[in-house]
């Protein structure tokens, strides 16, 4: 038996240092590729997307049967789930990537110097990406996408859960590759569920990975932030709050919170704390936990909320540090702004918060103290996504500060070098 794990273990390790090998060959074509053949990969990725709908769509109710077999949360299944709009999404979100200006080249600061030394600072690839994911299969076209407009090579490594669906996306992302006549291997997929894989793109496949981006639940995210050998961008969870301000407008308070609640509560962009000024308690507390009632939402609350809308249950400590990923928030009542920055900072991932406010005074202060990757102002939590900033889609929301913040796209795929130009100088 022993022999045997050894044998597995043998096996994975050349499979994965063959796709890291293959990757790193295909990244310096791709490192150079014109904008011209780039985006006529991933025009043709989408194109494939919707031809081969019904494979995906077939591979698709594969997965959700044996997750549901396997008991899969309603917020995972939800995360697994594709249907001709999702698949529609994804196609439409490669083709916003290919209207994109391309970040490589670009300088983005140049200057001179006494001694007639011309200096560029010039955007380019990374080099070869690994993205470790759970339950989502967009997120294969997506990141597969992205890192190809970015000149990156890439390697995607999905969860058992989603591998059917995952492999019918893969196939069509080479399609793209292939007629665009730039190497198959710029978007590779291992092809294994096998724990140990990630192991080893962990350790950085002998130097081939330059970058891993895990997207999916604490536990994934803690285990490539503890054990990874090369750079990660990543967040740990989106425990995302909405703070109500007195000036709020009512209908808009109302509105916003539902949004960002249950639009969809299985995305990290979900709110899951509600912060309600307690001097508009009166006007806006009971609309407002009515209306997320009304839509299925469980509320639990504060004493003080408690006492006020009967039907929410009471809080623990834990509550507060819960990314709940389901029809269910806590809610509380605190003195203005100031409590509710102080509240966020003490319980927040530094995903995403939001203030509904008419008060200037109140919104800068919001903006100014809280350090969270992203703020909005009188809009919902759910807009902290790539395609919604313009991207055209993203590989996942960096809450660290080194790099990448926000949603990683194109330019956050990017590096940059120096470009030094003179006519002779040597330095005395």
């Amino acid at each position: 038996m022993l022999h045997r794990h050894n044998t597995v273990e043998a096996d994975i390790f050349t499979l994965m240092a063959e796709l890291g090998a293959r990757a790193r060959a295909a990244a310096r074509p791709l490192a150079t590729a014109s904008t011209e053949k780039k985006n006529a990969a991933l025009l043709a990725m989408a194109e494939a997307l919707e031809r081969n709908r019904g494979d995906i769509l077939k591979a698709n109710e594969q997965d959700m049967e044996e997750g549901r077999k396997a008991g899969l949360s309603s917020a995972l299944l939800d995360r697994l789930k594709l249907d001709e709009a999702r698949i529609a999404s994804m196609a439409a979100g490669i083709r916003d990537i290919a209207a994109l200006k391309d970040p490589v080249g670009k300088v983005i600061a140049e200057w001179d110097r006494p001694n007639g030394l011309h200096i560029e600072r010039v955007r380019t690839p990374l080099g070869v990406i690994g993205v470790i994911y759970e339950s989502r299969p967009n997120v294969t076209a997506d990141a597969g996408a992205l890192c190809l407009k970015a000149g990156n090579a890439v390697i995607l490594r999905g969860g058992s859960d989603s591998a059917r669906s995952s492999s019918a996306i893969h196939s069509c992302l080479v399609e793209g590759l292939r007629s665009a006549g730039l190497p198959e291997n710029a978007i590779q997929r291992v092809p294994v569920t096998d724990r140990a894989a990630v192991g080893e793109m962990l350790k950085g496949l002998g130097g081939n990975l330059d970058v891993i981006v895990p997207r999916g639940g604490r536990s994934l995210v803690e285990r490539v932030q503890t054990e990874a050998r090369v750079p990660v961008f990543a967040h740990l969870e989106g425990l995302c709050h909405l703070y109500i301000d007195k000036s709020a407008n009512p209908d808009m308070a109302v509105s916003v919170a539902l949004n960002a609640k249950m639009r969809r509560t299985g995305i990290c962009g979900a709110m899951e704390t509600l912060l309600i000024d307690r001097a508009a308690a009166d006007t806006l507390l009971i609309p407002v936990l009515d209306a997320l009632k009304e839509a299925g939402c469980e509320i639990r609350g504060s004493e003080e909320v408690c006492a006020r809308f009967a039907a929410a249950k009471l809080t623990s400590e834990e509550d507060w540090r819960t990314e709940y990923l389901d029809a269910i928030i806590s809610a509380k009542l605190v003195d203005g702004v100031e409590e509710a920055i102080e509240h966020i900072e003490t319980y927040s991932s530094h995903h995403t918060e939001a203030i509904v406010a008419e008060d200037e005074a109140a919104v800068d202060r919001f903006f100014n103290e809280i350090d969270s990757a992203i703020l909005l102002h009188n809009a919902s939590t759910q807009f902290a996504d790539g395609g919604e900033f313009g991207m055209g889609a993203e590989i996942g929301i960096a809450t660290g500060k080194m790099h990448a913040r926000g949603p990683v796209g194109v330019e956050q795929l990017t590096s940059f070098k120096y470009r030094v130009r003179g006519t002779g100088q040597t330095r005395p």
